[in-house]
């Protein structure tokens, strides 16, 4: 097992991370064991079936099974209540899984869930193991309306500096502070870490920043604002942050799914 150390595996979506090094994997420019390395980084994986323990595998035995696909045939899906884009008809249990977990992947004719198991040794040390529970699809999977990456960072930006706008207008600094701070922090800087290389910079730039910000945003959706602000407050925070939300699932799906080089 591989000590949870929470770095990788808390900082990227899994599934942002496991299309991004697969698809760079099928394209011919990533190895196949630094694939799994890169993807294994912080965490064990294995593959199953959904509703099947008893054939659990090992992600590296499981993997060599997409060897076969096509980088364009390999896709992040970021689905959320209303906004199901990517995902096959509601009749797929892929569908109704991916719409609860709220991240998936597709791969060819399967989709993958991950479901996050936590275990703690008789030492006390925590370890995670990541299954991805595999669905095969009804059919091919209808190709969404995505965004290009100029036009996902194009509207990134213009939700960020409203979101922060409104927020600045909300004085969201008195009460939640690492948000205002963070917040500005992202329109700072944008460099482009943790896609393969292969990925052109625009790619990597606008991954880089809407991964960063997504960590913002759930945990600006995990913490309760206070016992200082009202529940009117607290709602004006969440309908200034609920399209800068959309952006950033759009613009971590443009950057995932871009052309590579």
């Amino acid at each position: 097992m591989t000590p949870a150390t929470g770095t990788t595996s808390q900082s990227t979506r899994r599934s942002a991370r496991f299309v991004a090094w697969v698809r760079a994997w099928r394209a011919g420019f990533i190895p196949y064991d630094d694939v799994i390395d890169e993807i294994e980084a912080t965490e064990d994986h294995v593959v199953s079936p959904a509703g099947s323990l008893a054939d659990e595998v090992p992600l590296r035995e499981a993997l060599a099974g997409f060897s076969a696909l096509h980088p364009d045939e390999i896709r992040l899906v970021l689905p959320a209540p209303g906004d199901p884009r990517g995902l096959p008809g509601p009749e797929s249990r892929f569908t109704g899984q991916a719409l609860v977990v709220g991240e998936a992947a597709v791969a060819g004719q399967t989709g993958l869930v991950p479901e996050v198991r936590t275990h703690v040794s008789g030492s006390g040390d925590t370890f995670r193991t990541v299954c991805w529970r595999s669905y095969p699809l009804p059919g091919p999977v209808p190709g969404s309306a995505e965004a290009t990456a100029a036009e996902a960072e194009a509207e990134l930006s213009g939700a960020l500096a409203a979101a922060t706008a409104q927020l600045t207008h909300l004085d969201v600094a008195q009460w939640r502070p690492e948000l205002a701070s963070a917040l500005a922090a992202l329109r700072r800087h944008d460099d482009g870490g943790e896609l393969p290389p292969v990925f052109n910079p625009r790619a990597r730039r606008l991954y880089a920043r809407a991964s960063r910000l997504d960590r913002v945003l759930i945990l600006a959706g995990n913490v309760a604002p206070g016992g200082a602000v009202s529940a009117f407050e607290a709602q004006q925070r969440d309908a200034a942050l609920r399209p800068l939300t959309t952006a950033c699932r759009r613009a971590l799906v443009a950057a995932c799914n871009a052309p590579l080089a």
